[in-house]
């Protein structure tokens, strides 16, 4: 398979990165800000910027460039109303940090067929053009959606992107990573943002905090309007989480105050803990994308831990 020119929609922290890392790789990539000051940044840096999105659209059609969203879900409506109009027949995946509330904005502009949903599980608590890393993707898991509307063809598309970045691929349903991202990702923002809050509110903490405090609220740093934004629109999957987490330090709180002790959440936290430094990560290789029940197959092994290291074959494919 040919490497398709990339064009990405949106050149923050993961926009940014992602034109770096695959101009890195050798790619041709182009991309769209609509900040004036981003753009002049990339293009002094050497990257190929614009900030007119209808031209930067056109271009991608005339190339077929697999196209690329890189933008807060609150601007995908408007991005998906230009791409529908400019380059509707471009394969498309995005970075969003939620999966099934992107599937169905997708489907509601009518771009289903050329979609696969994507999530390099990798960021900073910075944002904009600067931000930007090469490096950020290398040795990450990169969720490439293998829902069933699928098209094999633009799935190896995606995947050879999320190589070439330097990520390992993660091939996951929609529905599936945003239950697990609500764990591991949007449920601890919520809690970093509880526990700056709590320290906030006592005199002498900030004087005593070190590591544990550093760690623990590290992603509060976050722009507030990025974690709005990627928590709410994970609504459904989120609140159960939290309402999880809420019982846990609950049962904690109780255990405390009647025998004063912490043991059960405690020891199983760290047995959890233990288990995720452990978890083996076996790559993929016998799966052909196109053959019979490909998805299901990708994602039963996504479930399991599994990563895909390189190129998958594609059936048909030389």
């Amino acid at each position: 398979m040919t490497n398709t020119p990339v064009c990405v929609v949106g050149l923050g922290l993961i926009g940014g990165s992602l034109m770096r890392a695959a101009a890195a790789a050798g790619r041709e990539v182009f991309g769209y800000n609509r900040s004036v000051d981003a753009v002049r940044e990339a293009r002094f840096d050497g990257f190929d910027a614009s900030e007119n999105l209808d031209a930067t659209l056109q271009r991608a059609t005339e190339s077929n460039a697999l196209v690329v969203l890189a933008v807060p879900m609150p601007a995908l409506p408007i991005m998906l109303a230009h791409v529908r109009d400019s380059a509707p027949n471009c394969p498309l995946t995005d970075v969003i940090s939620v999966k099934g509330a992107v599937l169905q904005q997708v489907q509601k502009f009518g771009l289903l067929d050329r979609f696969v949903g994507g999530h390099p599980m990798a960021g900073t608590a910075h944002s904009g053009w600067a931000a930007g890393n090469p490096a950020l993707f290398v040795g990450a898991p990169w969720v490439v959606s293998v829902d069933s509307h699928v098209d094999a063809e633009v799935w190896a598309q995606v995947t050879r992107l999320a190589l070439d970045c330097r990520a390992v691929v993660v091939p996951a349903c929609s529905e599936e990573h945003d239950a697990a991202a609500a764990a591991i990702s949007h449920l601890p923002h919520l809690f970093a943002e509880a526990l700056a809050l709590n320290a906030g509110e006592v005199p002498l903490a900030f004087a005593l905090a070190a590591g544990s405090f550093r760690d623990g609220t590290r992603v509060a740093a976050t722009a507030p309007d990025l974690v709005r934004a990627m928590c709410e629109a994970n609504a459904g999957q989120l609140l159960p989480a939290l309402e999880h987490g809420i019982k846990l330090l609950t049962q904690a709180r109780d255990s405390l105050a009647a025998t004063g002790s912490l043991a059960d959440l405690v020891e199983s936290g760290h047995a959890a803990r233990m288990r995720y430094d452990s978890f083996s990560r076996p790559e993929i290789v016998t799966t052909v994308v196109g053959a019979e029940n490909w998805r299901d197959e990708l994602a039963a092994a996504g479930r399991a831990g599994g990563v895909i290291r390189s190129a998958l074959p594609v059936l048909g494919s030389r």
